[in-house]
């Protein structure tokens, strides 16, 4: 089995799974129970001040599920911890006198330079062994001036993040937005002012659905709804386009990418990839909400067959090893000589590539042949090489190949 230790920010790690900073998170006791489980860390429920008063609505989760009943998108508007500071600040002294091989991150919300600054000290005193800035949360805090609304103005990042960094004596994370047009120019001030790695990313503001016989927004709290934080697998590919983003944005300063990445992490394969496009560590949150601590024996596992089959020393091996590939739309060659192809072993005949691309590509699939199996045909002067029979071939009979 692969060593699956990692170096963030000057600590090693057992393993790169952390628990994201949410429900899970909720209590030490909780934490202590999924450390012996095997996560490598895990970053507390945003710790706020005492004066800041909390309440939830209830309920406060949905989801969107497919034909089988699993969810790939969820739903919250839950708030930040309810408990007090002396609390959290008792109980990561013990988590860290229980389990010092295991990262514990502190996750804060203040509301003044004052409370910033408090709450660092206090939780860093206490041996948390980081800071992580929570300037990312899109539901209820915006309206306290808090949580996406510090994110989603450089400006107030970056004062902000230099508030924490005056009295920081521990790595600072900063828990990015997706909620912004460019979360590059929220990553620069951070970085400018001190920060020294990035988590990314938190939820995606969302409306999750409407009730049709009734018309009501969903979660349905007495009757009305609001907007929310959408998670799970469905905003994976957010989450990875940011983490390459943030990366990047490392890479052209010089610095090693110190990146945690979040967002629709539910299977080893995710992990992989966040790590590929530049995350050191990954954290989870919604599938563990769904499926509980024990997934993480998979996860582990998975890593380490991964690492194993492909010869690949350690996990640190794959941070940032797509992002080369990575360019601008502009860069992207024009000229590439590819067309449609069929397998016709594996092709069914279901007629899906033809229509597919008769209403929405090029016309150059038809279905030929007499009897009950017409046989696909592609015009290769007319196919563009877009890619989208391949997509919606259930059968994997089509590809995009060069002529």
């Amino acid at each position: 089995m692969a060593d699956l230790s990692v170096q963030f920010l000057g600590k090693t790690i057992p393993n790169p799974f952390l628990l994201a900073s949410a429900p899970p998170t909720a209590f030490g006791e909780n934490i202590m129970r999924a450390f012996d489980q095997g996560w490598g860390g895990a970053v507390l429920k945003t710790l706020k001040p005492d004066g800041m008063v909390i309440e939830d609505a209830r309920p406060r989760f949905a989801a969107v599920k497919d034909a089988g009943g699993n969810v790939y998108g969820f739903e919250n508007f839950e708030l930040v911890t309810k408990r007090s500071l002396s609390d959290w600040v008792h109980e990561i002294a013990e988590i860290k006198k229980r389990y010092p091989e295991n990262l514990l991150v502190a996750s804060i919300m203040g509301d003044s330079r004052g409370t910033w600054q408090e709450m660092t000290r206090r939780v860093q005193d206490a041996g948390a062994d980081m800071v992580e800035c929570n300037f990312s949360c899109p539901h209820g805090m915006p309206e306290k001036g808090v949580g996406m609304a510090i994110g989603q103005v450089p400006e107030i990042t970056g004062e902000i993040t230099s508030w924490v960094r005056d009295v920081c004596k521990v790595p600072l994370l900063i828990k990015l937005t997706p909620n912004v047009a460019d979360p590059r120019v929220t990553c620069a001030a951070a970085l400018d002012a001190g920060a020294d790695g990035i988590t990314a990313i938190n939820t995606v503001q969302c409306l999750i659905g409407v009730d049709l016989e009734t018309f009501k927004p969903k979660p349905v709290v007495e009757g009305y709804s609001s907007y929310g934080g959408y998670s799970g697998k469905a905003i994976k590919p957010i989450g990875l386009r940011v983490v390459s983003q943030v990366a990047g944005t490392m890479q052209a300063r010089g610095m090693a990418p110190a990146v945690s990445g979040v967002g629709g992490i539910a299977a080893w394969e995710d992990a992989v990839e966040y790590m590929l496009v530049g995350s050191t560590t990954v954290q989870v949150c919604t599938e563990v909400m769904l499926k509980g601590y024990g997934i993480v024996g998979k996860l582990a596992s998975g890593l380490s067959n991964y690492l194993d089959a492909r010869g690949i020393g350690s996990p640190m091996d794959l941070v940032g090893r797509t992002l080369p590939w990575i360019t601008s739309h502009e860069a992207l060659s024009k000229e590439s000589a590819v067309a449609a192809r069929v397998d016709y072993e594996s092709c069914t005949s279901c007629g899906a590539c033809a229509t597919a691309c008769s209403d929405s590509g090029y016309g150059a699939i038809s279905m030929n042949g007499d009897g009950s199996t017409p046989r696909v045909h592609i015009n290769e002067q007319r196919c563009d090489g877009c890619g989208l029979c391949a997509l919606v071939c259930r059968a994997g009979a089509l590809a995009v190949c060069s002529h």
